[in-house]
């Protein structure tokens, strides 16, 4: 799952997952890099749709490679600024 949340709200502003009916009937399988390029695509698109141009990344403890930089392409591939 991937959140834009405003931080002195707490409030999320725009989410993606793959647990999402749609999501599942697209991809066969969340857990891979194919599916996070497809999730950051997903993100971007209702960032946009939300008024959201940029954001920051948090990956938390999360290394930069894998997963977590195809999501961060693709979103930057859709539109957004980080």
């Amino acid at each position: 799952m991937c959140q834009l949340i405003d931080d002195e709200s707490g409030k999320t502003l725009a989410s993606a997952s793959t647990q999402e009916k749609a999501f599942q009937a697209e991809v066969a399988y969340g857990g891979n890099c194919e599916a996070a390029k497809k999730i950051g695509t997903i993100l971007a698109k209702r960032a946009l749709a939300a008024g959201i141009e940029r954001c920051r990344f948090d990956r938390g403890q999360f290394r930069f490679h894998g997963r977590v930089a195809e999501v961060a392409n693709a979103a930057r591939e859709g539109g957004l600024q980080f």
